[in-house]
């Protein structure tokens, strides 16, 4: 398998993909090592966690550039995401004891009644290219410190950087027979599915996500899947300052390239600051500087993908031709490397694709509304439910319009950030279960009733 720098189009380099014969000997490994793994004591599988998180410290700057190298984005927002990978971890280091051990939910004469915590077995982490650290550590580290084995697939966009994690996993003091990576593209990940595993997690777009849940169904094994967005914004009339939520929320639309499960994809201004918004909303987007990820100063780098071009123009020419303004970028950079202007329209309608179809690239449509109902109406109007936002003056006025929003995280003037307490979350064909948060602990365990007479 060829990896390929998305910035230059040159090989870096070229690894052996998985065989069917070597995906099947590295679980039976990993089948043999989590029993093993399972009986370490917690408090140490913890300890081992945490020399993960300090080896991410110590070598934050050949894992920003080798992300860097062959996902395409900003060196900057490489150092980033491995330094927020931290963060999610101290959450997990500081409260898996909490919830891991044992509770005593009721105590009698003649009878106690306990839950305990066992883990799901050897589990299957199908994982993301866009932030390969973040979401992997939403998996991989809960279901390590849950007494589980880990069989960790990288999308084949981010397989130096599994490699990288695997590397430093097991040099923290993570058993050889409790990790293992499947290197490969679709067709590992086809196999992975066929194996006796004992639970899924993916994360990236509803038709993939889709196919493994009919896949894995009949198996009766756990599968939680985190899927893709069209995430809503409404800038309500009442902002105090419109030029720093312009710049807010274009952020929210335009980091890592707008390659985000919960960027902001659709934005709803109402009519009284809608010219301003979008004034400045233009304005911060023409400052960016796009070129070569590992240049000072870089905001937009490569797309990870060279077919997401197209798939981008597609959805520009769309809204063009349904009546949509072009108001800045709009067509691929004629260079070496797989760059594309970073592009807003307006005057867009929901008859339009950008407006309805997960864009996942450096794309917006900004669209004008009279009053708090029908931006509710339009931001209703999705199969999608990750996340949605408010900007408004008022809390209540924000909390009336998120309450009746069908999405997994809810935003009052912010957007596009996730938090390690919170659940992470989709609805409908954004995906189900959640990781994160105390639930995201025990989604990689399994509760067992202990009715104890005498």
């Amino acid at each position: 398998m060829q990896i390929i720098n998305p910035a230059t189009e040159k090989v870096i380099t070229t690894i052996p993909e998985d065989s069917t014969e070597s995906l099947q000997m590295k679980l039976k490994i990993l089948q043999k090592g989590q029993k093993k793994w399972a009986k370490v004591a917690l408090k140490k599988r913890i300890a081992i966690i945490e020399n993960f998180s300090e080896l991410l410290a110590n070598n934050i700057e050949q894992l920003a550039t080798t992300l860097t190298s062959e996902m395409g984005k900003p060196l900057q927002q490489a150092r980033n995401e491995v330094n927020g990978a931290r963060g999610r971890i101290k959450y997990f280091l500081e409260n898996s004891q909490k919830y891991l051990k044992d509770e005593i939910v009721t105590r009698q004469e003649g009878l106690t009644e306990r839950i305990s915590y066992e883990p799901l077995g050897v589990v299957c982490n199908i994982s993301a290219w866009n932030y390969p650290f973040l979401v992997g550590v939403n998996v991989f580290i809960p279901a390590l410190i849950g007494g589980n084995a880990v069989f960790y697939k990288p999308s084949e966009f981010s397989t130096l950087t599994g490699l990288m994690i695997e590397k430093l996993l097991k040099e923290a003091g993570i058993p050889d027979d409790v990790f293992a990576v499947a290197v490969g593209a679709k067709e590992v990940g086809e196999q992975l599915l066929k194996m006796p595993l004992d639970g899924y997690f993916f994360t990236g777009s509803y038709q993939t996500g889709l196919s493994i849940y009919e896949k894995v169904a009949p198996k009766m094994v756990v599968c939680q899947l985190e899927l893709g967005g069209k995430d809503p914004l409404y800038v309500a009339d009442d902002v105090v300052d419109i030029q720093a939520v312009a710049a807010g929320t274009a952020d929210g639309a335009f980091y890592n390239n707008g390659q985000s499960c919960c960027a902001v994809e659709r934005i709803y201004v109402h009519e009284k600051v809608y010219d301003r918004y979008v004034e400045e909303f233009v304005k911060e987007v023409k400052s960016y500087k796009i070129g070569q990820p590992t240049s000072d100063g870089v905001y937009i780098g490569a797309l990870s993908r060279k077919s997401q071009i197209g798939f981008l123009e597609k959805q520009v020419q769309d809204a063009l031709k349904k009546g949509a303004t072009l108001l800045s970028g709009g067509k691929a950079i004629e260079s070496e490397g797989y760059f594309f202007e970073p592009t807003v329209l307006t005057n867009v309608t929901h008859k339009m694709d950008v407006m309805r179809e997960e864009s996942f690239g450096p794309i917006i449509g900004i669209m004008k509304v009279k009053d708090d109902n029908e931006a509710t109406k339009l931001m209703q109007d999705t199969e999608y439910g990750l996340t949605a936002a408010v900007y408004t003056a008022n809390k209540k006025r924000a909390e009336k319009i998120l309450k009746q929003i069908d999405a997994g995280s809810g935003y009052w003037n912010c957007c596009d950030r996730v938090s390690a307490p919170l659940p992470w979350s989709g609805r409908k064909n954004s995906g189900f279960g959640a990781t994160l948060s105390h639930a995201g602990i025990r989604a990689f365990v399994k509760p067992k009733a202990w009715h104890l007479r005498g």
